[in-house]
């Protein structure tokens, strides 16, 4: 293989690592907009004994997408005695699945840490009179 040669290998190769680097931008971006989409779809959950969302009530604590747009949802209740402990995961998963493209949708309910009014957000605790 003489130097002309290599170079023209060099240069396709350095153009393909380019298109893959293009070719996986618009997956990120697909993967945040995805999220943002779950985020809205959580935000029309409310929890029936607080008029504000569970979003906004720090009842979320993660949420991940993949770029298969698989989504897990890790969110918790006020307390393990919560009244809608039975409905608000499966209420979370079906405004998920309804209002985005996710192929799939898992949401746990965890205890660790416990809720507390502390991870409210600001617009929460103005909402409920608290600041």
């Amino acid at each position: 293989m003489d130097g002309k040669d290599k170079t023209i290998e060099q240069q396709a190769a350095a153009s393909s690592e380019v298109k893959s680097s293009a070719a996986e931008a618009p997956a990120a971006n697909d993967t945040e907009a995805l999220k943002q989409k779950v985020v809205e779809a959580v935000k029309t959950c409310y929890d029936p004994e607080i008029p504000v969302d569970i979003y906004e009530l720090g009842l979320i604590y993660d949420i991940s997408v993949t770029p298969a747009a698989e989504v897990a949802v890790k969110m918790t209740l006020t307390s393990p005695a919560c009244p809608s402990a039975m409905s608000l995961p499966g209420e979370v998963e079906d405004k998920i699945r309804l209002m985005t493209s996710a192929k799939d949708v898992k949401v746990e309910v965890v205890w660790d840490p416990p809720w507390n009014p502390g991870m409210m957000s600001e617009a929460a605790r103005l909402q409920l009179g608290m600041m």
